[in-house]
Parts: C-alpha cells; structure tokens; sequence
C-alpha cells in the first residue's frame, strides 16, 4: 500500500547511530516545511542555560522517537506480530510527528498560550497543512489515524502506549538525548535490555519480562534524577519564569498596535488565539529576534526583561518560606521592583513513576514467570519503596538581585 524510498535513506545519530527511513510517507515528512520547523526550537527550553551543549532540538529528539518505535515494530517480535502493516505505519508517523505542535521554549511557551502542544499537534496532522496533504496522499484518513494515536483514541490502544506512557518511545530517546547532551549520566539506561524484554499482553497491552524489571527499574530512576538534575534545575526555571513575567507584561500593556512590536507578539499582546499561519513563525529564531526588539521598547520593565532574557541576566532564586518571603517582597519594593513582574513562586513536583490509575496505558506492566501479570510496583521492590516514600518537591521563589 504505501511507497517505498529509492533506497534507506540513513541519518546519523549520536544516540541510535543510525536512523532509518525506508518509506516515502516517512520521507515526505521529514522534508516538510512543518517538520524542518523544528529545527528552530531547541529541546529542553531554559536547561540551556545551565547546560551550555543543550542545544539539541526537537527534530533530532522527534527522529529519535520514530527509530525506537520502527524498532519496536521490527526487533521486538510480539509487536511485530501484533500489529497489521499498516498500524505500523500509522505508529511510526505518531512517533515522528508527535512533537510537532511544539511552540519555542519547550513547555514553557504553552503556559504563555494556554494552549498545550498537543492540540496544536492535531491541528497541524489534520487541518488541511502540508503535513495533512502529505499522509492523505499515502492514503485516505492516515491523517485521522495518526491524530488519534496521539490523542489515545486510536481503535488499538497499544499503538498509543508504545507513543505515550510510562515506558514509551518519547521518554526512553528524550532521556537518553538530554544525558547525552547535557554531559550527564542520570538518564542512562539499557535500552537493548528493555527491548529484548518487550512482550504483549492479551495483544493490547505493553509489558515487560520479569527478567526485565532491572532495566526498567534502572530507567524509573534515570527519569527521576533527570528531572531533578536537569528539567527542574532553578537556573532553567528562573529563565522560564523571565519568559512568563514578559508576556505577561506585553499583555497587560494592551497594545497589540505599539509598532516597537513584531507582528508575531502581536495576536499574545491581545490575548488572541494563534492561527497555524502564526504559529508556524513562532520559533526560538523569531523569538529572539523579538526580544531584541523589545530591548529597545519604551515601556521600562519590558525593556528590562527583554534585556535579561537575550543577556542571561537572570533572577535569583531561594527556598520558599512565609517569613524568608515576606522580607524578600518588602526589599524588593523598597527597591522600586513592581512584583507582579520582579517576583515569582513556582512549587515543583515530581514522582519517578505512578502506578495503575484505571487505564491500560497509565502503568507499567510485569510478565511473571508464571504467566500472570503484575503492575510494576507490585513485582519490584525498588519501585514499590519509591512510590510510597514522601514526594518530593521544591518551592522556589524568583526575584531581581537585592545589592
């Protein structure tokens, strides 16, 4: 049914070494304007700016996602046997495209928009875009089908689970991509270990040997001190907090018309929603060159977050506490600071795995030797002590340097 390339087309990887594309749906998209756009958007947000090297993007990250799962679908053979060829295809596609509402600054942006990259997503497979074109081309509805792996709706839900879950094609390249990237070792795991212990269960549900659980424990805890090494790092969190206060103070000025603006803050300064057109444009290149712009703004405060974002200059931090942050906000508006701009409270929280919440694709399932399947906390002690030791969290306040 579907096309195949001249030849396999091969893309070298740091993490996979190669990446393979054999299908010229596969190709197509890859060669969209849509996918190149995530050239422009770097993976992990404000982690750059602690990690120097973490300039990785969401293209590479999203090619990484698509090799995992054409393994899975080719190495792993329950998978292999489970699936129909074209359930195959239409997996790989939401392995590819499943970034690909991404806006600029990783999550952080979508706080901006109040909209997730999710919806976003959809909209691009499915609203009439180059991408739309590309897959309705290959055969029709393959956009639907595509779209509904993404948002779990597909009629079967393992091709959801090997896209989005607690053991899934996007956590296992983001881990070991940011490690890579970031020059840490927290979110090394054994990959080839987790493969070789992939199993289907009752042919809808992911599960792993129990010979695997080592390896899937190992992952459980890369996860964990990734998040707390890198995603949650305060420096990353005080540069996405500068993000936030400058939006938010482009909206609250109410002059979608300032021509000191470029016409793509324009429809954020009115509160509007993004058309695809739009949002096309939002990159971290056209946003950077928007806060160069707004370092020359007549408006003091924007001017002075748009200057602390393109210099680093960035707000200090500290543990959050009642009597820390009543004399913290009182020095800061000594010193002239508006606080609804200049200081900022973020509580986060993280735990490295969740257990079964009623949907096949919310856990981690084990194979026992017997035969009988286990939720993952239930057949590993490791798993079982995290879950039910205290969360663990952390409350950080931002503000201006006090001299």
């Amino acid at each position: 049914m579907y096309q195949n390339t001249e030849e396999v087309k091969v893309l070298r990887d740091p993490i996979h070494g190669y990446i393979h594309v054999s299908l010229q749906v596969i190709w197509d998209v890859i060669n969209s304007s849509w996918f190149q756009r995530l050239r422009r958007i770097r993976q992990l947000g404000g982690a750059n700016m602690v990690y120097h090297c973490a300039e990785h993007t969401r293209f590479a990250h999203s090619l990484g996602v698509y090799e995992i799962v054409r393994r899975m679908i080719t190495e792993v053979p329950d998978i292999a046997a489970s699936l129909s060829e074209d359930e195959k295809v239409v997996v790989m596609l939401a392995g590819l495209l499943h970034d690909i509402g991404h806006g600029p600054y990783s999550h952080a942006f979508e706080q901006v928009t109040s909209t997730s990259h999710e919806a976003y997503t959809c909209r691009i497979i499915e609203e009439d875009t180059e991408i739309t074109r590309i897959l309705e081309k290959a055969r029709k509805n393959l956009s639907r089908d595509v779209a509904d792996v993404i948002r779990h709706k597909s009629r079967n839900p393992l091709l959801s689970q090997m896209i989005s879950s607690q053991l899934d094609a996007d956590r296992m390249d983001y881990l070991l991509r940011d490690a890579y990237f970031t020059g840490t070792t927290y979110g090394e795991f054994d990959l080839e270990r987790i493969f070789r212990t992939l199993r289907i269960h009752d042919g809808s549900k992911l599960v792993i040997k129990e010979s695997g659980v080592y390896a899937v424990e190992n992952y459980i805890m890369s996860r964990y001190h990734m998040y707390w090494q890198v995603y949650y790092h305060p420096t990353a969190r005080s540069y996405e907090y500068l993000l936030h206060a400058l939006f938010n103070r482009l909206k609250d000025l109410e002059d979608p018309d300032d021509p000191a603006l470029i016409d793509l803050f324009r429809p954020i300064a009115a509160g509007e929603e993004i058309t695809l057109e739009e949002y096309f444009a939002l990159d971290e290149y056209s946003c950077g060159y928007g806060f160069e712009s707004l370092s020359r703004h007549h408006d003091e405060i924007l001017r002075d977050l748009a200057v602390r974002i393109r210099d680093r200059k960035l707000f200090d931090y500290a543990d959050s506490t009642p009597e820390d942050n009543r004399r913290l906000r009182r020095q800061l508006k000594e010193a002239g600071y508006d606080l609804k701009y200049y200081w900022g409270r973020d509580l986060v929280s993280q735990k490295p795995y969740v257990p079964y919440t009623g949907s096949a694709d919310g856990a981690i399932w084990v194979r026992m030797r017997d035969g009988s399947t286990r939720e993952l906390s239930n057949a590993s002690n490791i798993v079982y002590s995290l879950i039910h030791g205290p969360v663990n969290d952390d409350n950080k306040v931002f503000f201006p340097p006090l001299k």
